[in-house]
């Protein structure tokens, strides 16, 4: 009888080992091929797509907006609600001008602990509808601050019609950190690659350095062949996975 026991519990074990083993380990590949959660969109074209988070501000916001008029490039903010209804006329200009307008949480909330659900989604709708009563706009793209994200998170996100989008790792410029312009301008220009989404913030604590690397980095681009376009643009290059395929 222990005998059977003991083997039924082995079989039991064995069983339980299997099925995790079998079970999707819910990591980066496992996102991006299901469509959910975006880094870059790799492409045979040399296009490019620059982010600013943590916006509108009154002070840098403008400058890095007359920036892009002067290069001809179009950008995607992604904006905290906060910030937008205490200075509409900043997301006016962004999206008078062709800028992309994207949600960034209401209060730049991280998700990097157990959150509930309805408090996600209490984030994401307010800034939603923020954005839009300001701008006109219904933003479809939703970046998590600090780049945290977790499943609730991102089911949450797709069940509110948002793709999560992050940045390509080797494209986070760390301009919040202020590391110096030589650094933000080399660690664009020396890592660019076809398709790849830039994270810049046109908001950081204390003196930005991101204009000055701009004023460097937009140029040399444009001479390298670079096109500039949103997100959604570049977004209308992705290859589907067989996953999503199938899901559509």
């Amino acid at each position: 009888m222990r005998i059977k026991t003991c083997l039924l519990t082995i079989c039991l074990l064995w069983g339980t080992d299997a099925e995790v083993l079998a079970a999707p380990k819910k990591d980066r590949p496992y996102y991006e091929n299901r469509g959910e959660i975006v880094w870059e969109v790799p492409t045979e074209e040399k296009l490019i797509a620059l982010t600013f988070d943590d916006g509108p501000d009154p002070a840098d916001t403008p400058q890095i907006l007359d920036l892009l008029k002067q290069y001809e490039v179009k950008a995607t903010f992604f904006l905290i609600g906060t910030k937008a209804e205490r200075y509409p006329e900043l997301v006016q200009r962004e999206a008078a001008e062709g800028h992309e307008l994207a949600n960034h949480t209401y209060r730049h909330t991280y998700f990097n602990k157990k959150i509930p659900e309805r408090r996600i989604r209490d984030e994401l709708t307010k800034a939603q509808d923020a954005i839009h009563r300001i701008s006109g706009q219904k933003p479809h793209l939703f970046r998590p601050p600090g780049g945290y994200y977790n499943e609730t998170l991102v089911q949450t996100a797709k069940k509110e019609g948002f793709t999560v989008i992050m940045w390509s790792w080797h494209m986070d410029t760390l301009d919040w950190d202020t590391p110096g312009v030589n650094k933000i301008t080399s660690k664009v220009l020396n890592n660019v690659r076809n398709g790849d989404i830039v994270l810049f913030h046109d908001y950081v604590e204390g003196k930005t350095e991101t204009i000055e690397a701009l004023k460097k980095i937009l140029p040399e681009l444009k001479q390298r062949g670079y096109r500039f376009v949103t997100v959604s643009e570049l977004l209308s290059y992705r290859k589907l996975s067989p996953v999503k395929q199938m899901e559509r």
